[in-house]
This record gives structure tokens, C-alpha cells and sequence, in this order.
């Protein structure tokens, strides 16, 4: 089964520096029907003005990645680490027993557009960590990018997280395919960043998501004359 979640089905909310829209309940929107999909609690489409952010807040017991699609953003947090990333990188952060951060668009000028995920770790009271991994564009093309998973199945080409779910980048151009099994009992969440993609035959415009449940293959397809980019859970 397939349940689709159009763009304009989100929580949204422009507080001028920051347009944003939620997938599922998130800070001031609450729909009680869309509270997350397995593990994957927050997905969040965040366009963020020049020089504006998100002020140091605290986070705990979270497993918090961000996939920036345009421009970049800087990070602190009280692990001491300062770092500035953009597009093709991996960004996660286990908050684990409590983490403060902040993250700014690093551009004066331009602005910074980004999905934020957190997903529900497995265990709580973890040490928290931070790690940031580039990789070449190239290796999203026509295929899946793993960018997160738990860590017995990374070799430090992605981020470790404390979760049985597994987090993927794809790039299709119009009329590329790719195929992906799931594992007996595995559930899916597809969204795209952009452009339009074909899952299974249902065709999903840029900021739709598809919880994907009792399926045992996806078959996407660039749709659309720019064909898409996009992002699978695979999740327990």
C-alpha cells in the first residue's frame, strides 16, 4: 500500500526569515493523523533567508540529519564543533544525553534551502556525536546514495545512526528508473526535493512524500521534463 502526502496537504508556517513545511506534527502544527511513519518522526522543508537561523536550542535522545539542496549553513554546537556544509554532504547528529546547537544560513545574500529529519533512535542516553561526510554528486545519479544507516552496515561513506532504518539520496533524470526490494516487514517513506517522480506507477510532484507499507519492490522513474530528486527511508 501506498498512501500518498501531497505538498500542499503539509503544516506550514512563514515566519518571514523562514518558511517552512511540515510532513508531520511539528512545533506549532499538530494533526494527530500525521504524527510521524514508523521511526521517522520530523520532516521538515525549511527555506531559511540570508544570514538568518535557528538560534542555539537544545535537543536529546534524537537522531537528527539534514540534506541542504541549495546553498549552505553553519553549525555549533557544545560538542565544540563549528562547521560550515552545503549540497552532497552528510550531516547527522545524535543528540543522545542532550545537545545544544545552532544552525545559520552562512550566505549574506542568498537563501539556504534544506530538508531537517529526525528519526527516533532505538536506545536512549547515548553518547551524542556529530558527523559530516561529503560525497561526489555523481554518486546520486541514477542510483540510491546511502547517506545514513545503523552502524554494523556503514563504512564511513555515511552516517551512523542509532536506529534500524537507512536513509537514501537518488537523482533521476526524465525516464530514468531505478529499483529498489524491500526486505519482509520493512516499511518505506518517499519524498521528493525535487522535480517529479513516478513510484510504482503513482506520480509525485516535488514536496510529496509516500508512506509505503506491504510492498516488496518500488520502481521509480524520473517524471516530469527535469526528472527528480529524491529521498527513501527504508525503516523497521
Amino acid at each position: 500500500m501506498i498512501t500518498i502526502r501531497r505538498s500542499q496537504e503539509r503544516g506550514h508556517a512563514d515566519h518571514g526569515w523562514l518558511n517552512t513545511y511540515h510532513t508531520f506534527s511539528f512545533a506549532s502544527y499538530y494533526d494527530p493523523e500525521h504524527m510521524g511513519f514508523r521511526s521517522l518522526r520530523v520532516l521538515n522543508d525549511d527555506r531559511v533567508a540570508a544570514s538568518r537561523g535557528f538560534g542555539a536550542h537544545a535537543h536529546r535522545d534524537m537522531e537528527i540529519l539534514t540534506y541542504v539542496l541549495e546553498g549552505s549553513l553553519v553549525h555549533k554546537d557544545s560538542m565544540g564543533e563549528k562547521r560550515t556544509f552545503g549540497a552532497n554532504t552528510v550531516q547527522a547528529m545524535s543528540a543522545g544525553t542532550g545537545v545544544v546547537h545552532s544552525e545559520f544560513n552562512a550566505s549574506e545574500t542568498e537563501p539556504v534551502h534544506f530538508l531537517q529529519i529526525w528519526i527516533e533512535p532505538a536506545v536512549q542516553e547515548t553518547e551524542p556525536s556529530y558527523q559530516q561526510i561529503p560525497f561526489n554528486p555523481e554518486e546520486k545519479l541514477g542510483r540510491l546514495r546511502l547517506l545514513a544507516a545503523p552502524k554494523a552496515a556503514v563504512n564511513g561513506q555515511a552516517a551512523a545512526i542509532h536506529q534500524d532504518a537507512f536513509v537514501y539520496a537518488a537523482v533521476l533524470g526524465s525516464g530514468e528508473s531505478l529499483k529498489q526490494t524491500l526486505a519482509p516487514g520493512r516499511h518505506a517513506y518517499v519524498q521528493v526535493a525535487r522535480g517529479d517522480l513516478s513510484v510504482n506507477g503513482q506520480t509525485l510532484g516535488e514536496g510529496d512524500g509516500a508512506a509505503v507499507s506491504g510492498e516488496s519492490d518500488l520502481c521509480f522513474a524520473g517524471a516530469g521534463p527535469k526528472g527528480s530528486e529524491f529521498l527513501l527511508f527504508d525503516l523497521a
